[in-house]
């Protein structure tokens, strides 16, 4: 691949279909929780940067006036349309477009959302100012993504980019609520859960390099012993179950802050 935006397309474009119909991704639960920490209402309007196949945003619109997703894939987008057909749904929009250049103008939206994706993002910083810039004053800004314990950041991120070349690095909590303070958000509400699944199952929605699923199974195989992926990786009638540490965290535009980052 010539560059990280090409890396993107090309696995989020195979990913589509497998990453939209897994059970993990598409749990209600998790999706109503991020929902619920937005303190979304019936006044809102949303926006979800990388919004792969729309999973979040057709949640948030059984909520809010007005939900839009952004993303750089044509075929996640697609995905996307087939969620809110599939739901019903007509209070929804989408576009394709980069998310450290968001189309839309300041202080656009009351929420502003991003889930699973900010471990994909080469300058995660300059994404979240854009996402602070179309917020509104007294909007919510909320992060979900995969955060390890830092002493085991550098293995679970090796593990990642040999599962998913597009994988930049997933930080841990304590560096996302560092990333919202320097464009001026304090964190102020922060929660974990953790993803469930099964090794076999996530290595089927994967587009490795050739040969590197068996490293990713040994690398599995060698973390029961330790947990040294932060995945709590168990055995289980001869499979491999695991968990991806998932941090939330929401923080409040200051009122005022209209154009500032």
């Amino acid at each position: 691949m010539d560059s990280h935006r090409d890396r993107i397309l090309d696995q989020f474009t195979r990913q589509a279909v497998p990453f939209s119909s897994a059970p993990a991704i598409r749990n209600q639960e998790a999706l109503d929780r991020i929902v619920q920490m937005a303190d979304a209402g019936p006044e809102d309007t949303m926006l979800d940067i990388a919004c792969g196949p729309g999973l979040l945003v057709c949640a948030f619109a059984r909520v809010v006036r007005h939900a839009v997703g952004i993303d750089l894939t044509p075929a996640m987008l697609e995905q996307a349309h087939k969620t809110q057909q599939e739901q019903g749904l007509n209070n929804v929009s989408w576009q394709q477009g980069d998310v450290t250049s968001l189309p839309y103008p300041d202080a656009h939206f009351s929420i502003v959302s991003s889930r699973f994706a900010f471990h994909h993002f080469q300058e995660p910083l300059a994404a979240l100012r854009e996402m602070k810039r179309v917020c509104k004053p007294t909007g919510r800004i909320v992060v979900a993504d995969s955060a390890p314990v830092a002493a085991k950041a550098d293995a679970f991120n090796a593990m990642e980019r040999l599962r998913d070349p597009s994988h930049t690095r997933a930080m841990p909590v304590e560096e996302l609520c560092e990333l919202f303070a320097q464009v001026g958000l304090p964190a102020q509400r922060t929660g974990m859960y953790r993803l469930e699944g099964e090794l076999e199952d996530l290595l089927a929605r994967s587009f490795p390099q050739d040969g590197d699923a068996d490293r990713i199974r040994a690398i599995f195989e060698n973390s029961l012993r330790d947990d040294a992926l932060d995945m709590a990786t168990r055995r289980e009638n001869g499979k491999i179950y695991l968990s991806f540490p998932v941090a939330v965290l929401v923080a409040e535009k200051a009122a005022g802050k209209a154009n500032s980052t």
